[in-house]
């Protein structure tokens, strides 16, 4: 069966920039420090190593290669997709190298239980962690464990638009049960609603109104801040899509601030454009 490469929009391509830019610098903050032993990247939604640009039509390299051509290198990888055949891909991309781990499967569990194991403190280990799904479906586990670590550095898509689509509903008694459940997974409990609406008083009594985009992410910030107890949360960055319409927030946690400091200064570029 002949794979079928993701189709990207320019925002995605901005994404894919700003990650091979600070990974290159990262890889060279850790390898430059001899306390510690490992620095491990990882790719939650790794894909198939390329897309397609909807711009151009043309092939455009995915992050696991992007951090792949890091030098210096990182001292593993663990690419990580739930397609079989994405995984194939996966798989002859990292070819005979003996520090590339590629998982098939749940992207939670696996982090959970594989991959965030191997950047331990008492291990002197370090990672830096992308986690850029499709739809709202990263377990908030996932950030609250790399959180209380300390050790892990976290980009991470959260996707704004499948939750308007889906769950944040102007009537929120029509949102479907199983919808209301991906959200609390990723928000870590029903506390969101509390953020996605307020209530007003109307003519024939109360009503609930639902909040901004900017209002929601401020709050996920905040969760992943005195929650998940990062110590370094710039503010995310809104990606668009050609009609100005909001795709997702990408976020950016540390326990450093030097990662912060020069993620805050990327983030600010593309801010200003």
């Amino acid at each position: 069966m002949a794979i079928r490469y993701d189709e990207i929009g320019n925002w995605t391509e901005i994404k894919l920039d700003i990650v091979r830019k600070y990974a290159s610098a990262y890889s060279v903050i850790l390898h430059n420090q001899q306390a510690i032993k490992r620095h491990v990247y990882i790719d939650a939604f790794a894909g198939a190593g390329k897309h397609i640009s909807k711009a151009t039509n043309e092939f455009v390299t995915g992050s696991p290669m992007n951090a792949l051509l890091v030098q210096p290198s990182f001292s593993e990888f663990h690419f990580i997709d739930l397609n079989r055949e994405k995984v194939k891909a996966l798989s002859e991309l990292a070819g005979e190298r003996p520090n590339v781990s590629v998982h098939e499967g749940d992207c939670n569990e696996i982090l959970l239980n594989q991959v965030l194991p191997r950047c331990r403190y008492e291990d002197f280990a370090r990672g830096l962690c992308l986690l850029d799904p499709y739809a709202i479906n990263v377990d908030w586990r996932v950030l609250e464990t790399a959180g209380r670590m300390k050790t892990i550095e976290v980009f991470y898509n959260f996707m704004i638009m499948d939750a308007n689509m889906n769950v944040l509903r102007r009537n929120p008694d029509n949102v479907d049960a199983s919808q209301v459940s991906r959200m609390d997974t990723a928000w870590g409990d029903n506390s969101w609603r509390q953020v996605a609406y307020t209530t007003q008083r109307g003519l024939f009594g109360d009503m609930e109104e639902k909040t901004t985009n900017s209002e929601l992410a401020q709050a996920f910030r905040n969760r992943i801040k005195d929650v998940a107890k990062f110590e370094y949360v710039p503010d995310p960055l809104p990606m668009t899509n050609s009609n100005g319409a909001v795709v997702y927030y990408l976020y950016f946690a540390s326990p450093n601030k030097t990662g912060a400091r020069i993620v805050k200064e990327i983030f600010d570029k593309h801010r200003a454009t």
